[in-house]
């Protein structure tokens, strides 16, 4: 503790760590009237609080050897600060039980090692998204359902620094000069921040959670995402090599779907991954992962999806995985299941399978590529053989709500026939929606393909007759 407790010799402070700059970043970033970070400290209000933490943080950047603590291990470390701001508050004097004590140590250590107010929520297993509206409102998705949370940021500044933090962690950046940028967590937890000019109130930040331990087709089930009988067609459409459009919203679903079906891969393939933002979680033991990059603060440099997509193609893949399509890769990705890469799959945004083929068309228009809408359908129809539309329930569950098979071209309109369905039949009084899942009664084509990859499906599976909750 003596290397770490010492005084900060005037000399060392123009050459300050990051962990530093971190410090002084935050004590730059609190004013001194602030709205808490967390909850309110029993029997003191919140100004009171605030400024106990501020106070605290001042002598703590005062006190600390920050050469020392570079070179500590992060549990350590954290001991280290737990056993310095204790002491601290022992000399401030301010009178406080346990349970406050505990709450302004563990706040501070998250102020200087990880994310601030974020990091309680990113404990929370149950938390799929954390959206800050500015400073002052934090809501989090749980089981599907948006809840208001009684953390807030010190400033707009201080939820600045915290973005700041996250971005630059991946080379990125945020600023007027660039006021968007999507990045990532460690965890793989996908990040939106958009500030002022385009923010009018002020920085928002939206994290898109993902688990640590990725989902598998079991927890679907256990949700009732899909029946078994679905599972077992989706798990041999990945085995024999069919192309694959997961169709949805924003937060049906789409990736955790993606993410299900490639565990289904077999092991002794190579897999490209393409994304915006990696988030993917394959499990596969040969898969490369590629990101795209953002231009620079000069406007250049930045790769797209589209060129990423060319360059995998030069990489010997056996499967090309593109987190979403939104643009002119599209065309690029069509061309590449197009010529020998079966298995390959991607996700869109679109409320309906049809809506999705539309999409697409209207992505290969952005390219520059003027083709005729009938050779653009061609290319669609002969790239993508099931589309598969996931849907967020008004009650937060998601469901698989239809499979559909491609069939060909009948004139210049692409045809489909849907394979599944899920039905909703009505609500109960506290919202939960009602209905199951049924086959069409359509024997798909694709089934042909499924048997020579011996992989047998009953007639049963598609008896119309039957449904499932």
């Amino acid at each position: 503790m003596n290397d770490v407790v010492a005084e900060q010799k005037k000399a060392e402070l123009g050459n300050a760590s990051s962990l530093r700059d971190r410090l002084e970043q935050i004590r730059r970033s609190v004013p001194e009237q602030a709205i808490p970070v967390g909850t309110a400290v029993e029997d003191h209000d919140a100004s009171n609080y605030y400024e106990l933490k501020v106070r605290i943080h001042g002598k703590l950047l005062d006190r600390i050897d920050l050469a020392a603590l570079e070179s500590i291990p992060e549990d350590r470390l954290r001991e280290e600060l737990r056993q310095l701001v204790e002491r601290l508050l022992l000399e401030d004097g301010v009178a406080l039980n346990d349970n406050e004590r505990r709450r302004i140590v563990v706040d501070i250590q998250n102020e200087v090692l990880g994310l601030g107010p974020l990091e309680p929520l990113l404990a929370d297993a149950t938390i799929s998204d954390i959206l800050v509206n500015t400073y002052k409102q934090v809501y989090v998705e749980r089981f599907g359902k948006l809840e208001l949370t009684d953390v807030r940021f010190g400033s707009n500044a201080h939820l600045m620094k915290i973005i700041d933090r996250i971005v630059s962690r991946i080379g990125r950046r945020v600023d007027e000069s660039s006021p968007m940028v999507d990045a990532r967590l460690p965890d793989g937890s996908r990040v939106n921040a958009i500030i002022p000019p385009l923010a009018l109130d002020g920085p928002l930040l939206s994290i898109r959670r993902f688990a640590v331990v990725p989902l598998k087709v079991d927890d679907l089930l256990r949700f009732k995402t899909l029946t078994p009988q679905m599972a077992d067609i989706l798990a041999g459409l990945v085995k024999a090599k069919v192309n694959i459009l997961i169709s949805g919203g924003t937060g049906s679903g789409k990736t955790t779907l993606l993410n299900v079906l490639s565990a289904n891969i077999p092991a002794g393939e190579r897999v490209v991954t393409i994304e915006d933002a990696a988030e993917l979680q394959l499990q596969q033991p040969h898969v490369v992962r590629l990101e795209t990059r953002p231009p620079n603060i000069e406007g250049k440099g930045e790769i797209t999806q589209r060129a990423l997509v060319r360059n995998s193609l030069r990489m010997r893949p056996d499967r090309i995985v593109i987190g979403e399509v939104r643009g002119a890769e599209v065309l690029d990705m069509l061309q590449a299941m197009n010529t020998g890469h079966d298995g390959s799959m991607t996700t869109i945004h679109a409320n309906a399978p049809r809506d999705a083929l539309t999409r697409m068309e209207n992505m290969i228009g952005m390219g520059g590529i003027t083709l005729p809408p009938k050779a653009m359908r061609q290319q669609i129809s002969s790239a993508i053989t099931v589309v598969i539309q996931v849907s967020r329930m008004p009650d937060g569950k998601r469901k698989i709500v239809s499979i559909q098979e491609l069939t060909g071209m009948e004139g210049d309109i692409i045809t489909m026939q849907e394979i599944f369905a899920y039905e909703k039949t009505g609500m109960t009084s506290d919202g939960t929606v009602l209905g199951h899942f049924r086959a069409t009664g359509i024997r798909p084509k694709f089934v042909q393909r499924l048997k020579i990859f011996g992989i047998d499906v009953p007639d049963a599976v598609f008896d119309p007759t039957r449904t499932y909750e």
